[in-house]
């Protein structure tokens, strides 16, 4: 399990950013309003509130910087010194130990500034002791600015580092550049690592996963090495080192024997020879790649003795562990392009550091609490009588069977190299068709057929499905038929039942001529809009004269129909036809002027109540008591209101400031009185 996930460091703000963002919280989350007509106790808790608020966010966000970043102590070694490697560790530490000191000096700034807070006299004081905190915390935060930028450049480059367990089983490869480390690893495992026929291709660790006997094992490429003095050493050839120096890993020195990486066997043994102090412990093997250019039985005598060196060094390493000398594993021949020899050399090295993982922890302290856990029960042999297992002789005889048929059977392969090979051979599929008759394997059978799929439609049974259907299909005709032959004819009937058919049809004839009556009259017509009624054709006189051929009285229809039309004009008031005629005035009829009056009056009359009317129920005495009650309960509601009104910013300006200072939008740069 990886220990070590440098992918989930917060990002480090810049200096102006992070200004930016205590300073927009703390406008926020504490109240913005206040006026100098407060008592001065609440005034000095309104502005320490605010000091003490933006220190606290200070302090919260540089703890978080120090806590996640890691520290090069407590790490394990091979971060530690790849962090150095890559980072310098007294730059590291030295912008970690000022963002500490930052967060100090704001503590003790938001300290000192409180107590003078607590003996401001005024609103103005108190608001010029505010706004000196906050510009001495922001001055701060600026002058380790740099510090932050390299904390988040570090940030940036550690995301991106491989995330490599010390712990578990590794396999490290190392040697000359271009000597086919990628390529190895490439085949190996599903790692992707670009390989280009030049030196220095990988200018960093990749590493990859692959499985043996059930178990997963770490494969770590790293950059290619040179021989050269270790002050020389870039910081490329450094990161192999550390890895070689602080992984408990089974080593591969991998020997381009061809030369065709730009480097002899003589500088590549130096090289071995040079860093040999760094595979002490460790399973090591010596893999001889490009094999397909130059073998090794090829070599020169003064190669050859090179190569058998660095066989017995590696030997020596399988010695120090406790194990037997094997000439055959320290040694490995391969070749990446032909995939020659590659899980040889995998499976090779796998063993070895299961092997030494395994006596690691047989001789810890460990393994003396188990082994009184474990018994090994060894049956005692009753006598010296050899009693071999007990098979059947069907079971032979089934066996031999078909290892006869399997010696005898020609594979598809066989035919192909018999026959001229692939792309001469071409195999016949039809040769296994269970068919009643092997000769209609040859039949040539059309594909496509009146554009469809011919063996869409193929059924051996088509003949005993077509006979079905055809007998199905007789049977229904002649069902037909005999429906058919049955009508009501009047000559099959008797006397009695052609009278009461007779009868059935005429009450049916009646039926159908009554319904289509009833579709036909006007109540049943659906309404005729006047735009269609182009013709007049549907009018109140026609209406009238329908009424009075009925024997109906037409003047209340008539009359109710033109109330409810309305004209483009619109509908004339009812009072304006007393006026249209002038001797109507003169008629004494004392009803229908007070119908007129009370109408008019109660049209200019609100229908709704005054707020001071009291109604039966409500519970007041008169209205002098609800108009008061009514005035407290606005009142009640009026801070809750203002309080509602305010936005997510708090911005709210009550009556008490000068509106054309707070009025409209701020331009750039105000936000600096804060």
């Amino acid at each position: 399990m990886v220990q070590y996930n440098f992918k989930k460091i917060t990002v480090v703000p810049s200096g102006k950013d992070f200004i930016d963002i205590i300073l927009s919280r703390t406008q926020r989350q504490t109240p913005t309003v206040v006026h100098k007509g407060y008592a001065i106790s609440r005034l000095r808790k309104f502005y320490m509130r605010k000091v003490k608020f933006t220190q606290q966010n200070f302090h919260e966000k540089l703890t978080a910087i120090i806590d996640e970043f890691p520290r090069l102590d407590d790490i394990h070694p091979f971060y530690g010194d790849l962090l150095h490697v890559l980072y310098n560790k007294d730059h590291y530490k030295l912008a970690l130990g000022q963002i500490n000191t930052a967060r100090n000096i704001i503590g003790k700034i938001a300290k000192d500034y409180v107590k003078l807070l607590k003996y401001g006299d005024s609103l103005y004081r108190c608001k010029c002791l505010k706004v000196a905190a906050l510009g001495r915390m922001c001055t701060v935060i600026k002058r380790i600015g740099p510090s932050l930028a390299y904390l988040e450049q570090i940030r940036q480059h550690m995301a991106r580092l491989p995330s490599i367990d010390p712990n578990t089983r590794t396999i490290l490869i190392c040697g000359y550049p271009n000597v086919g480390k990628s390529s190895f690893i490439n085949k190996i495992t599903r790692a992707d690592v670009d390989v280009q026929p030049y030196a220095f291709t990988t200018k960093s660790l990749f590493v990859g996963h692959t499985d043996y006997k059930y178990l997963r094992y770490q494969v770590i490429d790293t950059p290619g090495i040179l021989d050269r003095p270790f002050e020389d050493r870039n910081i490329i050839e450094m990161c192999s080192i550390t890895a070689l120096a602080h992984l408990r890993a089974a080593v591969l020195f991998f020997l381009d024997i061809s030369g065709s990486c730009g480097y002899s066997i003589a500088q590549q043994a130096a090289l071995f020879h040079s860093i040999k102090s760094l595979f002490m412990n460790k399973p090591l093997l010596i893999v001889c790649n490009k094999i397909d250019l130059q073998p090794l039985e090829g070599l020169s005598e003064d190669d050859m003795k090179l190569v058998m060196e660095m066989k017995a060094e590696a030997i020596k390493t399988v010695i120090a562990q406790g194990g037997e000398p094997n000439d055959e594993g320290a040694l490995l021949p391969m070749s990446a392009l032909t995939d020659d020899g590659v899980i040889a050399v995998k499976n090779a090295a796998c063993e070895r550091l299961l092997n030494q993982r395994v006596e690691m922890k047989m001789k810890s302290k460990k393994i003396n609490d188990c082994l009184n856990r474990f018994h090994v029960a060894v049956p005692k042999p009753r006598d010296t009588k050899e009693r071999p297992p007990c098979i059947p002789q069907a079971v032979l005889e089934a066996r031999a069977k078909a290892s006869a048929e399997k010696e005898k059977r020609k594979l598809e392969k066989d035919l192909e190299n018999e026959n001229g090979g692939a792309g001469v051979y071409s195999a016949n599929l039809r040769k296994r068709y269970i068919l009643a008759n092997d000769e209609w394997k040859k039949d040539i059978m059309p594909e496509i057929l009146d554009g469809h799929n011919v063996y869409d439609f193929v059924d051996p049974d088509i003949l005993q499905r077509l006979e079905e259907l055809e007998r199905e299909e007789g049977l229904r005709l002649v069902a037909e038929a005999e429906e058919e032959d049955f009508e009501m004819d009047g000559k099959e009937l008797t006397p009695e039942e052609q009278e009461a058919l007779a009868e059935i049809r005429k009450k049916k004839s009646l039926l159908i001529q009554e319904h289509r009556m009833k579709k036909s009259t006007a109540e049943s017509r659906p309404i005729v809009p006047r735009k269609f009624d182009k013709d007049r054709k549907f009018t109140s006189a026609r209406m009238g004269r329908q009424l009075s051929s009925l024997g109906l009285d037409p003047t209340a229809a008539i009359d109710r129909a033109r109330s409810r039309s309305v004209s483009r004009r619109g509908r004339k008031r009812e009072r304006s036809l007393a006026r249209e005629d002038g001797d109507a005035m003169d008629i004494d009829d004392e009803q229908s002027s007070k119908k007129l009056r009370t109408r008019s009056r109660s049209r200019s009359r609100s229908k709704s109540r005054p707020p001071g009317e009291v109604t039966p129920g409500e519970g007041f005495k008169d209205s002098a008591q609800k108009l008061t009650a009514l005035k407290i309960a606005k009142k009640s509601v009026k801070d809750r209101n203002k309080a509602a009104r305010r936005g997510e910013a708090d911005r709210v300006i009550p009556n008490l400031k000068p509106k054309h200072l707070f009025s409209g939008k701020r331009s750039i740069g105000k936000t600096s009185r804060r």
